[in-house]
């Protein structure tokens, strides 16, 4: 047996190697070009926003830039912002971002991460404005705001759980019923919120945050960089810890208090937020990213052949092969040789569908 699996191991590894060509590919360099020029104008879903008539959400990101003692970079993460900023503007809600020192916090852009709204984000001045100009949190009316989201980053892990306004804030919004939303490492600062009767705020509540699973495979030595893991942290405040599988989405929905496991958990936290907040969110077509995070959860439920058929049977829905093929890889390096094999198979399934739309299209184009 260890031995077939020892072959498998090697066969899908020189698979890898053999496809480092075409997983650059994946994402045509003109297509790329473009989506990195991407602007507000250019997206649909917010050219047809409602009017800011919902009130004011403060957005909150990390202000520390290095792990602990370490020289390892952090900040807040781009696409955590970006697309729950988005989500609360198209849907009449005004943005504020705040951060435990004010002025312009450090960010992490993931390259392979970046999508259309995270680009149009970047590009976008006003945007840019309210982050290089954050507010320092110290200096936050609450009664400002009908909701709070801390935003997800490893640095947050660091600043935001004994920040003494960053509690202040919380523990108003939850005696005035208003919403709050965290994501990934933004729980972090639920964690040390503590009530007038005593008991911590994530106590018997339903929680979802960054794993530990999660955190060890990126990190080995996490528990000797940050102060605690976060998926302990809150299970010892007494929270009923709820999480997917790594890196699927993940979100704990309890009345006024929202959280999200991780960065793919974004998109279904912002609009949880504002169906909270008591508005029907705008219709949005899903992201490649979300898609491909649906076709990995229903791998995981269901397995290769009937996952095969949900991809033929999706055909038109864009999926992002190069998140695909990086759980492949995760697989592959928790020694899930056939999981890895699988979703090796499946990228090239949806490669080999794009390569012959293509040509079909170019065949329309010809005879037209």
């Amino acid at each position: 047996m260890w031995k077939k699996l020892l072959i498998a191991t090697l066969v899908l590894l020189l698979a890898l190697v053999a496809s480092g060509a075409w997983f650059l590919s994946l994402v045509p360099v003109s297509e790329r070009e473009k989506l990195v020029q991407s602007k507000k104008s250019d997206i649909a879903y917010l050219n047809n926003a409602r009017a800011a008539t919902g009130g004011k959400i403060l957005a909150v990101v990390t202000s520390t830039n290095k792990m602990g003692d370490t020289d390892k970079k952090t900040g807040y993460e781009l696409t955590e912002l970006a697309r729950a900023y988005w989500v609360f503007q198209a849907n009449g809600f005004e943005v504020d971002i705040a951060s435990p020192q004010g002025g312009k916090p450090p960010v992490i852009i993931d390259d392979d991460d970046m999508g259309i709204f995270d680009f149009a984000f970047l590009n976008d001045e006003a945007a840019q404005h309210k982050v290089t100009h954050s507010i320092k949190i110290a200096d936050i009316n609450p009664d400002d705001y009908q909701g709070v989201y801390f935003v997800g980053g490893k640095g947050a892990m660091f600043d935001f759980p004994n920040n003494l306004a960053i509690q202040q804030l919380i523990k108003q919004h939850h005696q005035s019923n208003k919403v709050i939303a965290a994501v990934c490492h933004g729980p972090a600062a639920l964690v040390n919120v503590i009530l007038d009767d005593g008991s911590f705020l994530v106590d018997n509540k339903n929680i979802s945050a960054f794993s530990n699973s999660e955190e060890l495979f990126l990190i080995p030595d996490a528990d000797d960089i940050f102060p605690f893991l976060l998926e302990s942290k809150l299970k010892q405040q007494g929270a009923n810890y709820q999480a997917a599988a790594n890196y699927l989405e993940k979100i704990s929905w309890e009345g006024n208090l929202i959280t999200g496991q991780n960065p793919w958990s974004v998109w279904a936290l912002a609009e949880a937020v504002v169906t909270q907040l008591g508005y029907q969110p705008m219709p949005r077509i899903k992201s490649p990213e979300e898609n491909t995070i649906d076709l990995l959860a229903y791998y995981q439920q269901h397995g290769f052949d009937k996952t095969q058929h949900y991809l033929q049977a999706s055909v038109n829905i864009e999926q992002q092969q190069v998140l695909l093929l990086m759980h492949a890889i995760v697989a592959l390096m928790e020694f899930k040789v056939v999981k890895s094999s699988d979703l090796i198979r499946l990228t090239l399934s949806i490669k080999e569908h794009i390569k012959r739309h293509t040509s079909s299209l170019a065949r329309d184009k010809n005879n037209a």
